[in-house]
């Protein structure tokens, strides 16, 4: 048992999620370690190799059924999301914007042709897709978007742009999101189509181990069959945010359980003053502190895993875990660095890199504040948000 596990939460997994986590834990530590840290320093990572890798152990769209999908449960998901994210937040983020957002916004609302022709594919890592929602202008409120769908005899006709998307550089097909006549609507488009650019966002400081870009669309042509329809509504796309921030909450435990052992390897081995760092009193206050924040949000997570395994999991209770987990976790990365001393600003060392990473987790798929403020609706019954 791992000395991080002061609850002894591992007696509450199943075998078969000891399992997944087993194996997606040897790919990280075979394929992923090895090389990050030379990925996150290039701004380069081999996406394309790493998801028919990712594909081959079902690991996209791995809580989906069918159509190719492994049809795990949401705890096993989770945990194989905690076990990417602890060698990069830009794996996870590979995998969660693959599963959660473009493949479950098919699987959930396309047609059953839209399903055969993609699902498949991206479930074995031979088609990437991306997530169209947030823009330039319009992050934390998707309901003002610009991009417009209008129709034109029996195609759609898109012009508009998006910002921040995961993936997009080197995706098939992206999920777009945007307003129509009758309200905001999904659509599968492919990126080959005519009039779809994607530019990719280079200079980043944060999830440099993963491929961010610019999609933009230039009275793009689509059949009426492109049309997710069962998509109506902002509803649709922040459905599919509920999904993969579900795999944040998990994730980002990931990263922290990193930073922790790190530190606690380093402090245990590093002597000054004639002792180990871990002798001194001030250092054992950060590790316990740290220590039983980690298993507090991995309880949390788990707990969050079993609601939505039940079918009980509220859209507020996600919230709930990314604003706790992914802000510990951050502060857990930082207070490692501390203990790493200067070292813990060389690439020597993966808690920078992870500090760096969780910036963005910090603010993507709904900021802290957004979070807070949904929370605060649970418990008030007043929107802030207008």
């Amino acid at each position: 048992m791992s000395p991080l596990d002061l609850l002894d939460l591992d007696s509450s997994l199943t075998e078969d999620e000891r399992q997944i986590r087993a194996v997606v834990r040897q790919l990280v530590d075979d394929r992923v370690r090895p090389h990050v840290a030379g990925w996150y320093e290039e701004g380069h990572v081999p996406a394309r190799e790493l998801a028919r890798e990712f594909g081959k152990l079902g690991l996209l769209g791995m809580h989906l059924t069918g159509h190719g999908c492994a049809g795990s449960s949401a705890v096993a998901y989770g945990l194989a999301c905690l076990e990417l994210e602890a060698g990069d937040s830009g794996l996870r983020s590979l995998v969660s914007v693959q599963g959660s957002l473009a493949m479950y916004a098919i699987w959930r609302y396309g047609s059953e042709e839209q399903k055969l022709r993609w699902l498949p594919a991206m479930a074995a890592g031979e088609a990437i897709g991306c997530f169209g929602l947030t823009e330039p202008d319009h992050g934390s409120d998707p309901a003002s978007m610009t991009t417009r769908a209008r129709r034109d005899g029996d195609d759609w006709i898109l012009h508009g742009s998006k910002m921040w998307i995961t993936n997009a550089p080197i995706a098939d097909v992206a999920v777009i999101w945007a307003r129509t006549d009758d309200g905001i609507r999904g659509f599968a488009v492919p990126m080959d189509t005519p009039g779809v650019t994607a530019r990719e966002i280079r200079r980043k400081m944060s999830l440099r181990a993963s491929v961010t870009g610019e999609v933009s669309l230039d009275e793009v042509r689509l059949p009426a069959d492109a049309q997710l329809p069962g998509a109506a509504g902002l509803k649709a796309p922040l459905s599919c945010l509920t999904e993969a921030r579900h795999g944040i909450v998990w994730g980002a435990l990931g990263a922290a359980r990193d930073c922790l052992e790190t530190a606690l390897g380093y402090a245990t081995t590093r002597t000054q003053f004639g002792r180990p760092l871990a002798a001194f009193q001030l250092t054992q206050a950060k590790l316990a502190d740290m220590a039983v924040e980690w298993n507090k949000g991995h309880l949390l997570a788990l707990h969050l895993g079993r609601l939505a395994d039940a079918g009980r999991l509220r859209p507020d209770q996600v919230s709930v875990g990314k604003l706790n987990n992914v802000r510990e976790a951050l502060a857990i990365a930082r207070q490692c660095r501390t203990i790493l001393g200067a070292n813990g600003v060389s690439g020597e060392y993966p808690v920078m890199r992870h500090a760096n990473n969780l910036e963005s987790v910090l603010t993507y798929e709904g900021t802290s504040e957004i979070h807070q403020l949904v929370v605060a609706q649970r418990l008030t019954g007043i929107s802030a948000f207008v």
